[in-house]
């Protein structure tokens, strides 16, 4: 039984009401993914815990949401995709109010735990409720206003989570989601209860759940507790990477032969969904590290706050609000792949742009990249996401909405990872041969301590404002590195998105 043929399309009212449900729902996600990062600090010594031991409030969030994304496929095949939407917004919102609420750091990372099982299902299920909502063609449109919400939160998260810690009680990033929540769930009953899919109450495969708990639990505490382990020179990680490497292997081996696999990678032998999803990610990953690590730039070595940071990298939500709703409406008169490619020749010159980060720069050089940055993300998600689903009907979305999303918000970890760590690493490597130049024969520091002893400022400190401006230099050479590497990826990314074949038709609107 397909569910776009069971149901007609909803119209008028009903159909605005449904999108800002499930617009708000996906909003209220990606929001809190984002939001607690630059509160971590407070929360950590609000509740007498260490800066490293809240770190934890991340990571319990990631971990068991890594887990639950993957499988909503199987969870909205058994129970109904309606019924578990609704189940996940509720809980989310319940989580919500119990990490607020949370006395101690030990009740919110549990509380997190719950929250991140509780918000796995919220972004691939409003993609394929919504796709069920509107007439094949206008599915475009509407994974537009999705994609919309999704390129948002991320930038404002970051800037609520500064005021909102700044000004309130850090419990209020939770307390916010309530109302939201609430509305999303009452709108999704009112408008979506009485058009539930198909069920089918296939047994469960508790090996290949076994199998994919451990392993993406194992990779994903990995990635997030590697920078703070140094990596493989830790046992821990050793110990999660030879986890995650026998659990994921077995866990592929076993659902190819599976009867009613839990995660369906038979979705992976179609040609466009593959390629979806490879794009997606890899430019996600780049994308992300991108995004975490350009505020930590402007924190530690321009003197910028973390409001101020976050209010810098806003504009690169602009274009995507005004844009890619006229992307949705006109784009499919125009061949994706070509949108795509557009996309990806954006994020390489403006990551390019900000290879000339410099000591004492305004910040209009910051603005003016983040703002034309913001074209490119207009073009990123939804002729991707149209890529991705092309051929999906039925219950079939939900399934590539799950695995996809998972492996575009796993692969943006990684970008966060690789990011940060490299960023340090690479500023240890210019420290060091910046420092090699600074002896007492070297004329040029003969010189600045000569300057500051006519300031007024001892040889002893002026040493020390020299190790500091050296290790400013070295972050921001080794950013600009980063930004470099990351310009010449989108340009080798563009041979990928070419191994899709068109038409690109809206999903479960017959796109073959």
């Amino acid at each position: 039984m397909d569910q776009a043929k069971t149901y007609p399309p909803l119209q008028g009212a009903g159909l605005v009401l449904v999108t800002l449900a499930l617009s708000l729902a996906v909003f209220m996600e990606v929001l809190d993914t984002t939001i607690a990062n630059v509160v971590v600090p407070v929360i950590a010594g609000d509740l007498g815990a260490a800066a490293t031991q809240g770190t934890w409030v991340i990571t319990a969030f990631a971990v068991s949401n890594a887990v639950s994304v993957p499988l909503t496929g199987f969870v909205s095949r058994r129970f109904g995709e309606v019924r578990v939407f609704l189940g996940a917004v509720i809980g989310f919102v319940m989580t919500s109010w119990l990490c607020g609420m949370a006395p101690n750091l030990q009740l919110l990372v549990l509380f997190r735990v719950l929250q991140g099982l509780a918000a796995g299902p919220l972004i691939p299920l409003s993609q394929s409720l919504l796709m069920a909502s509107y007439p094949p063609e206008k599915r475009t449109q509407a994974l537009a206003l999705w994609a919309v919400t999704v390129v948002v939160a991320p930038v404002l998260g970051p800037i609520l989570g500064g005021w909102i810690s700044d000004n309130w009680h850090w419990g209020w990033i939770f307390f916010i989601n309530i109302p939201v929540g609430i509305a999303a769930a009452w709108i999704t009953w009112k408008q979506l209860g009485h058009r539930e899919t198909e069920i089918k109450k296939t047994p469960i495969d508790y090996t290949g759940l076994a199998l994919m708990v451990l392993g993406v639990g194992a990779l994903q505490m990995m990635l997030d507790r590697g920078k703070e382990l140094d990596w493989f020179a830790s046992g821990e990680i050793i110990a999660l990477a030879a986890v995650a490497v026998v659990c994921l292997t077995y866990f592929v081996v076993w659902e190819l032969d599976e009867e009613h696999p839990v995660v369906d990678l038979s979705l992976f032998k179609d040609r466009n969904f593959t390629v979806g999803v490879i794009a997606t990610s890899l430019g996600f990953m780049v994308y992300m590290g991108s995004l975490v690590l350009l505020p930590l730039v402007l924190q530690s070595n321009f003197g910028y706050t973390p409001t101020w940071a976050g209010l810098v990298a806003a504009p690169v939500g602009i274009l995507p609000v005004i844009l890619t709703p006229l992307i949705g409406k006109f784009g499919g008169r125009i061949d994706m792949r070509w949108l795509v490619t557009a996309s990806f020749l954006v994020f390489a010159f403006t990551f390019y742009w900000r290879t000339n980060f410099y000591a004492g720069m305004d910040m209009a050089n910051v603005v003016w990249p983040q703002f034309w940055q913001g074209l490119g993300v207009a073009m990123f998600f939804l002729p991707l996401t149209a890529v991705t689903l092309s051929r999906m009907q039925g219950a079939q979305i939900a399934a590539a909405g799950s695995l996809s999303n998972f492996l575009r918000v796993f692969m943006g970890g990684v970008g966060v990872s690789v990011a940060t760590t490299l960023w340090e690493r690479r500023e240890a490597l210019h420290h060091a041969r910046l420092a090699e130049e600074i002896t007492p024969y070297s004329p040029t520091a003969q010189q600045a301590l000569q300057n500051m002893a006519q300031a007024e400022i001892g040889a002893e400190e002026g040493l020390t404002v020299i190790v500091k401006n050296i290790t400013r230099q070295g972050f921001i050479i080794g950013s600009n590195e980063i930004f470099w590497a990351g310009s010449l990826l989108f340009v080798a990314m563009i041979v990928v998105v070419w191994f899709a074949k068109p038409p690109f038709g809206p999903p479960g609107g017959g796109g073959h």
